[in-house]
């Protein structure tokens, strides 16, 4: 028996991080046998979701206006940006309440192996802020992982002629892991300890 709606379907989903064939199917067999008002309101919400939230201009988190609610605050620090790889991070390092200055998403970390280089990440922009002369202290939470370790080395070297501090997030959150699989205990030390990053 086949459904060509089905398989679009299937096909789809499979692309979602997380989600192989059989769970795509067994969400598309839940959705058929369920009401039919939780799929409109499912498909809604993604709609919504793509349609209205976008990055921010200046740090690259998600808004949905121009600026982030971060960005627009003028109580944070201005002396402190901090650095990470993806757009979720900020809600990771946010929910710990250790950290009160601004951000920079660089979009990815660097990953010759997956065709991911300088180009492709947002270094440009990172150091447009940083010519600024306002941050003091560049705390780079990328990944702990190789790739996220080479980032945050080429964020040193390349950046290391202006007067900022560099710092890294301290042991704890585990090698070769993301931020995302870090308890929110061991992230808040990570980020209160953080140590400092001296240029090769």
């Amino acid at each position: 028996m086949y459904f060509k709606e089905l398989d679009s379907f299937i096909r789809s989903f499979t692309k979602l991080p997380g989600i192989g064939e059989k769970s795509a199917r067994r969400i598309a067999f839940f959705l058929l046998k369920s009401d039919k008002q939780l799929a409109h309101e499912l498909s809604q919400n993604i709609k919504q979701l793509v349609e209205r939230i976008h990055f921010c201009k200046t740090c690259g988190g998600f808004t949905t206006s121009e600026i982030c609610d971060i960005c627009s605050d003028p109580t944070r620090n201005a002396e402190l940006l901090c650095v990470v790889e993806e757009p979720s991070d900020i809600f990771l390092i946010e929910n710990t309440g250790e950290f009160r200055g601004y951000y920079h998403v660089l979009m990815g970390a660097l990953s010759p192996i997956d065709g991911v280089g300088i180009e492709d990440l947002r270094f440009k922009e990172l150091e447009a802020r940083l010519q600024l002369g306002v941050i003091k202290e560049c705390f780079i939470a990328t990944n702990p992982t190789l790739e996220g370790d080479a980032t945050a080395d080429y964020i040193v070297r390349s950046f290391k002629k202006y007067p900022v501090k560099f710092t890294r997030l301290s042991h704890g959150v585990l090698t070769g892991s993301s931020l995302e699989f870090s308890d929110k205990y061991t992230l808040s030390l990570s980020i209160r300890n953080r140590r400092p990053l001296i240029g090769a």
